[in-house]
């Protein structure tokens, strides 16, 4: 048994991994200043919850096996400055992933958007045939108590590679760290911009984390990206680089059907994005020894990761779906998705701009037309989100030119946001809201039971 301190426990991967790591046996505390749900809940059943919020050096002694580092800790937190002048093994989240998992085979699904689908689609499918794994990924998902396991026998690690900061003392993006034997990339389009100021220097990540696959390994990625294609074409890193693209497919009646040599299968999901990321998951399945039929056996019972493109209710003639989105490529890839799948139904999509690069004035640019296959698209920020940030005010009449979206309309009150979602007509209606925010506090039962009416 190891003992191990969390600062900063009460991050969304955080928390999961001192779980794991509680439940593999190990000796396991933690600090922060302040935990929220579902985190907090999750810890108080572990029995893992701090005492009380703050930070406390004298929680750092060198017996300690380790101490991890979150990223919502400060360089000058008194426990990481006992640590640093204890000597006390420090790791970032993902330093300690690759060091806990040193002889396990690393299977790292990275890129900008798509990543946790992947992923979920993965081990879904390595759970449907029994087959036990490792593994971290960025969403709770059905049918898995945490978003962590940690094994001592299993022979793969399933890993989301994210490009953010590891942490307050590590600079590197997370998955610099992992040096996987397989890996997929689903895509890059710049995003993280508070961190990467250029494009180039975004890309530039994705380059390294290509030349840090271990040699002999496998790339999987996707050729309909011409950035990563080009990438994986010019890396003389010397590992089997396997290309893939979107299946070929059919809709019918509001059904997917993917073409197969046993004929059409129908799927839980749809959109060509998630199209690809079938593709991509199925060639990792099959690196990690399940067939093509196993595979397929397996995936007409996936219903997607939370909270990406969820249906949250259906009524006779109307439908409401919830995504994590705000990068531009996916907002665009996720609301052409639901016109395709929904042709005759009118399209209201609601995006609200929550994230660092979404409120940036000059990152914003890159949303022009990405609402454009909407029939109403609507814009939410909110202003004092952009004080809290200590972002440069963004002004309605920026997001208007932004989008370039004549029928476009702007809200920044959210009362008069959930006012005018509540007062549509849904016949015959298919509501989009996308955000990795929640509206300035948007009830979802009212929208619920709006949408349930029609």
């Amino acid at each position: 048994m190891s003992k191990y301190h969390f600062i900063a426990i009460g991050g969304s991967a955080m928390h999961s991994l001192a779980i794991a790591l509680k439940e593999n046996g190990h000796e396991v505390t933690g600090s922060d200043d302040t935990i929220f749900d579902p985190s907090l809940t999750q810890l108080q059943k572990a029995k893992i919850s701090p005492n009380q919020m703050g930070w406390y050096p004298e929680k750092i002694n060198q017996n300690l096996d380790g101490v991890i580092v979150g990223m919502h800790a400060k360089k000058d937190n008194p426990e990481l400055l006992a640590a640093q002048k204890m000597g006390v093994p420090l790791f970032s989240y993902p330093e300690f992933i690759t060091h806990y998992a040193w002889n396990k085979t690393k299977v790292v699904i990275a890129g900008s958007h798509g990543k946790t689908t992947i992923t979920a689609m993965v081990l879904h499918v390595l759970n449907y045939h029994q087959k036990s794994v490792d593994y971290m990924i960025g969403s709770q998902l059905d049918g898995f108590d945490n978003s962590v396991y940690l094994s001592e026998n299993n022979e793969f690690i399933l890993l989301e590679g994210d490009e953010y900061l590891s942490s307050p003392i590590d600079s590197r993006p997370k998955f610099h760290h992992y040096e996987p034997q397989i890996a997929l990339i689903s895509g890059i389009a710049w995003d993280h911009v508070n961190v990467f100021k250029t494009q180039v220097d975004y890309n530039y990540q994705f380059k390294i984390f290509i030349d840090s696959v271990t040699a002999g390994g496998v790339l999987v990625y996707n050729e309909q990206d011409d950035i990563l294609r080009e990438m994986v074409t010019e890396s003389q890193n010397t590992i089997r680089k396997e290309p893939y693209s979107i299946l070929d497919h059919s809709i019918k009646e509001g059904v997917t059907y993917i073409d197969t040599d046993e004929g059409s299968i129908p799927l839980g999901f749809f959109g060509k994005h998630n199209l690809s990321n079938l593709s991509g998951a199925k060639w990792i399945c099959q690196l990690m020894g399940i067939d093509e039929d196993d595979f397929y056996q397996a995936i007409v019972t996936f219903r997607g990761a939370s909270k990406r493109l969820e249906r949250l209710v259906s009524g006779t003639t109307s439908c409401l779906f919830k995504d994590f989105a705000h990068a531009p490529s996916k907002v665009k890839a996720t609301t052409q998705a639901v016109k395709e799948q929904f042709p005759d139904s009118k399209l209201v999509a609601c995006l609200e701009l929550h994230t660092f690069s979404s409120l940036d004035p000059t990152f914003i640019l890159h949303y022009r037309h990405t609402l454009e296959k909407a029939d109403l698209p609507i814009v939410f920020y909110d202003p004092e989100a952009l004080k809290i940030k200590n972002r440069i005010p963004v002004g309605a009449e920026e997001i208007f030119q932004a989008f370039d979206l004549p029928e476009l309309m702007v809200f920044t009150k959210p009362k008069k946001l959930k006012k005018h979602l509540l007062e549509l007509d849904y016949h015959k209606s298919v509501l989009l809201m996308m955000s990795s925010g929640n509206y300035g506090g948007l009830e979802w039962e009212d929208l619920k039971a709006r949408l349930s009416c029609y």
